[in-house]
């Protein structure tokens, strides 16, 4: 007998904050349904920036051996792979962008860098970001507003969806750990994209190489893709239906990190290259957006390339500050051709019952009614941060028992950086055309300054709203 689930109103209203330990409140404890808020003081996807090449992440090591990603200056032809062969195993070539990935002796990576032939290599970069009901749904455009799409003005209170742009025609590919088993009680199945959605593994070199993992992008352990998701289409809660920035884009899940949430950037680029691919083939009529919710202390060399390669292809690419706090940003994020985004929390959270899906925020956004997360990275010198978006005390579908739904609230970047990845879905609706430097000017010359909130290190060019954002799409 399946088991009735309880109304919403029940589920957020049953029960008083209670603490619970590892930083982390528990709030409603009615039901098997609980919802957790993260602290702002928990680095969500903690990564501590990086310059020397000793830094590059805890780069993986085993016996002497370390994965190496080369970025060659020319094609990858059969002599220049014979000739490496001698310094180490070659494990993966990636033929689009010139690279491919290695495992060698730590000892060797010197003499590959200098190669006649080898424009750089680096150690692999490390990265932190059963049967199911179906949601009778087809998209959640009419969804409850809650208070990080009202502050995005997408939504408001009692009145719905106030843009005209719901994101219809548009690609989301989502590179995070993929979707919970039970993702069909989530979404609905016409937003996800399953004859595209893919897993890529491995990486780090010592582990073996990147490889497809056949239909593992709908059975991860981790939930982050999930909550992600659930900011760009929305998502059903118990019954009721939660609107989403961009509630009529098709997402691409592209699991790219492990069950652990962490994962190689040789890994993020072959996600990257393979979301390329598909805007040159399958998806050349339709805009393609990417989403990236991770990051770590170096920009590696191979990512570098692939993310060049996507763009130049026509993708545009959003990706989060990192949880570092003034100690950087983290990277992809923090490379000038990425969109990056910091976090913002609603200062009068919690001012009335059931807050972040019934206080209205008031219009036109003012910075007085924000406040900058303090775990959200801080631009350093040679770094580029862009936007800032709703990022603290997120609700979404986040599991921590396998097969039982649950939703919870979210705090990071990771939360921020699917706001304007679900904003740059609306403006490619309305420009079919839009480049990634174009999206990118048009975010920040619509931002709204934040200067009592911090300089454009802390906030780049302000806080971002939809209306604002579209407005200036020509």
């Amino acid at each position: 007998m399946k088991k009735k689930s309880l109304p919403v109103s029940h589920l957020l209203n049953a029960g008083k904050r209670i603490p619970f330990k590892k930083s982390y409140s528990l709030l409603a404890v009615a039901s098997s349904f609980a919802l957790l808020t993260a602290c702002d003081n928990v680095a969500e996807e903690a990564v501590a920036p990086a310059t020397e090449l000793g830094q590059y992440a805890d780069v993986q090591q085993a016996k002497g051996m370390l994965g190496v990603n080369v970025l060659l200056k020319v094609p990858v032809t059969d002599n220049i792979l014979n000739e490496l062969k001698g310094f180490g195993t070659v494990m993966e070539v990636i033929p689009e962008i010139n690279a491919l990935t290695m495992k060698v002796a730590s000892d060797k990576l010197t003499a590959i860098q200098k190669l006649a032939y080898v424009d750089v290599a680096n150690p692999d970069a490390e990265r932190k970001g059963a049967p199911v009901d179906a949601v009778s749904v087809a998209d959640f455009t009419g969804g409850l507003s809650t208070w990080n799409l009202d502050a995005v003005n997408v939504t408001d209170l009692d009145k719905g969806r106030t843009v005209e742009q719901d994101a219809t025609g548009v690609y989301v590919g989502v590179l995070d750990t993929g979707l919970l088993d039970s993702w069909r009680q989530y979404f609905p199945q016409e937003r996800i994209a399953t004859q595209y959605a893919k897993s890529f593994g491995g990486g780090g070199g010592v582990n073996g190489n990147v490889s497809e993992q056949p239909n593992k992008w709908e059975h991860d352990q981790d939930s982050h893709g999930t909550h992600v998701t659930s900011t760009i289409i929305g998502f059903n809660l118990n019954g009721t239906s939660i609107n989403g920035v961009a509630p009529k884009a098709t997402v691409i899940p592209v699991k790219v990190l492990n069950q652990n949430g962490s994962g190689w950037s040789s890994v993020i680029a072959q996600g990257i290259v393979y979301m390329a691919k598909l805007k040159e083939g399958p998806l050349k009529g339709s805009p393609v957006v990417i989403n990236m919710s991770l990051g770590g202390g170096v920009l590696d060399a191979v990512e570098k390339a692939a993310i060049d390669y996507a763009i130049s292809k026509g993708v545009i690419i959003v990706a989060s500050a990192g949880n570092s706090g003034t100690a950087g940003m983290g990277y992809p994020g923090a490379y000038a051709p990425v969109i990056s985004v910091a976090s913002a929390g609603l200062k009068a959270e919690n001012t009335v019952p059931a807050w972040w899906y019934k206080l209205d925020v008031p219009e036109p956004t003012s910075q007085s009614d924000l406040y900058l997360a303090t775990y959200s990275s801080r631009a350093k010198a040679g770094q580029d941060l862009d936007v800032t978006a709703p990022g603290s005390n997120i609700v979404g579908p986040y599991q921590v028992n396998s097969g039982q739904v649950s939703y919870y609230y979210l705090s990071g970047t990771s939360m921020a950086s699917p706001h304007v990845a679900g904003i740059v879905a609306l403006m490619a609706q309305k420009n079919n055309s839009l480049s990634a430097a174009q999206a990118e000017e048009i975010l920040e010359n619509a931002a709204v300054p934040m200067p009592e909130l911090g300089n454009e290190s802390e906030v780049g060019h302000g806080f971002i709203t939809a209306d604002a954002a579209l407005g200036d799409v020509q």
